[in-house]
């Protein structure tokens, strides 16, 4: 494509810096949405720098800044504490990123950046009570103790959140009843729910109170929503409203195209949102023309997707298979993508081409 904004390219094949991010990181296999807690090996994964070798025996978290009490926690010490099991979704930022035209130059998304883990630790707000924070604090500091270059810059990964918004945060030293695998963040993880994925920071390290904004890269610069002038604009916060489906039938190898027979079919699939309960899901058999109601699953907690079924009579010939998702909020998923110059938070609706024939 002709004039495409720097950072992005207008053809569509992935550029040898993109199939290098491919290849360390991964989607969830769209057939996995049958589990509603994706086993750890299939959890989408995104890693920024590398995976930092630690020694859990020697391992501290601290918590200081603008607090009366500063602490040091060991992994014994958070352990001590009481314990949650939370079910919680994640989903990629970049989510998507993939099907923008012109397509934004990174790791190089479709739909696959998802998954739900049991996530188990201590609670940070009782952390924070402990610690005393003082009145004038706004904001919290997670830096963790992986370290790369970013928009020229060497940094270790950091993100901050209101005050208010972490209060429901979990300290996640579990994952799905075991201890986090290493590309998960071993040994302490920050779990947000609601947020997109880059909030929950791995490799936790320290938890620093502010009383000022943070300025830092991964807040001021790599997680705005920009248009073509690449200037910053609004902060990426929650996710966005988005249904998924198991593809039905089989796939071809190369294309992932869908074949099944005709006849009664039976389509299910996971919808979640970072604004509220999923209120309704709808299923399209006919490219986006027209939608009809899913039956929706009792919900498993309240930051957690929720299952949806479909009865389908497919007929011979070609189909495209879409969902879409309403939370209580009133927010649903638009049919087009909403493009932005780094690729964020593109929740349209997805398209699943089906052949059907006996």
């Amino acid at each position: 494509m002709d004039g495409a904004p720097g950072g992005t390219v207008g053809e569509g094949g992935i550029t040898p810096d993109e199939l290098q991010l491919a290849a360390r990181n991964h989607g969830l296999p769209l057939e996995a949405l049958r589990d509603p807690i994706t086993p750890a090996g299939l959890h989408y994964l995104l890693i920024h720098y590398d995976i930092p070798a630690v020694d859990p025996a020697t391992f501290e978290l601290e918590i200081t800044g603008a607090v009366d009490r500063p602490l040091t926690l060991t992994l014994d010490d958070l352990r001590a504490r009481e314990r949650v099991d939370r079910p919680i979704t994640f989903e990629c930022a970049g989510n998507g990123r993939a099907l923008l035209e012109p397509r934004p130059v990174s790791q190089p998304w479709l739909t696959e950046a998802v998954g739900t883990a049991e996530w188990g630790g201590a609670r940070l707000a009782p952390l924070l009570d402990e610690a005393g924070v003082k009145p004038s604090a706004t904001e919290l500091l997670f830096s963790a103790l992986d370290k790369g270059i970013e928009g020229g810059e060497l940094q270790s990964y950091e993100r901050a959140l209101p005050i208010g918004e972490a209060r429901d945060a979990l300290l996640a030293y579990d994952m799905n009843a075991g201890p986090l695998p290493p590309q998960h963040g071993f040994p302490l993880r920050l779990v947000v729910p609601g947020w997109y994925g880059m909030q929950n920071v791995k490799w936790l390290t320290r938890i620093t109170v502010l009383e000022e904004p943070f300025t830092g890269f991964q807040n001021s610069v790599a997680y705005r929503m920009y248009d073509a002038d690449g200037e910053p604009g609004e902060p990426v916060t929650r996710m966005l409203p988005r249904s998924l489906m198991v593809p039905p039938g089989v796939p071809d190898f190369m294309t992932r195209t869908r074949h099944t027979e005709p006849g009664s079919t039976t389509l299910t699939g996971r919808a979640w949102s970072g604004y509220g309960s999923i209120e309704r899901v709808e299923v399209s058999t006919d490219g986006g023309s027209t939608f009809s109601a899913a039956v929706l699953e009792p919900a498993l907690g309240p930051n957690v997707w929720r299952g949806w079924s479909f009865s389908w009579e497919a007929t011979t010939g070609e189909h495209v298979l879409s969902s879409r998702a309403t939370d209580t909020g009133g927010n649903i998923q638009p049919l087009d993508p909403p493009w932005n110059l780094k690729g964020y938070a593109n929740n349209a609706v997805e398209r699943i081409t089906v052949q059907v024939a006996p």
